[in-house]
């Protein structure tokens, strides 16, 4: 197995097919007073598949409207040291037909508290898609750093 590929099955082993936190960032567009952009951080939760994070959230979040403008995004998984950059998409409404196969995945993993924070009848209901590009595995006490590069699919 090469380097890529087990850092994928690490990935999965971590933080695949169930529900975690993470930190999201994004970009505000609204410039500070020296006219630079302001970055945004939350937490959210989120499902990991394939190289990719995906959340449930509203089309009219602030972090959706930012995605709009800029779909570079951060991902931060503090406790296991890992970080990426990734591109964000709106997928659109959860009951969407095209949606069904991963919200059938994810809404049994959120199942704990996703009816009483979500309103799937509402068309805002939307699907976010982090497709990571590149991430890191970071150790500095255990001496580890590990690059991965999600597009070119090496480590």
């Amino acid at each position: 197995m090469n380097k890529y590929d087990e850092a994928m099955k690490l990935l999965d082993e971590k933080f695949g097919h169930r529900d975690g936190l993470i930190s999201l960032s994004t970009i505000d567009q609204t410039a500070n007073a020296e006219g630079k952009c302001i970055p945004a951080a939350r937490i959210v939760n989120a499902y990991y598949e394939d190289g990719a994070f995906y959340t449930v959230t509203y089309a009219t979040a602030t972090k959706m409207l930012q995605i709009a403008q800029n779909p570079e995004v951060a991902v931060c998984v503090i406790v296991d040291n890992f970080t990426a950059n990734g591109i964000g998409e709106n997928l659109g409404w959860v009951c969407d037909e095209k949606n069904a196969e991963m919200m059938a995945k994810i809404r049994p993993a959120f199942a704990e508290w996703y009816n009483e924070a979500n309103n799937d009848e509402d068309t805002n209901t939307c699907l976010l898609r982090v497709r990571l590009t590149k991430g890191v595995w970071n150790d500095a006490h255990k001496g580890i750093r590990n690059e991965i590069d999600f597009v070119n699919k090496t480590a």
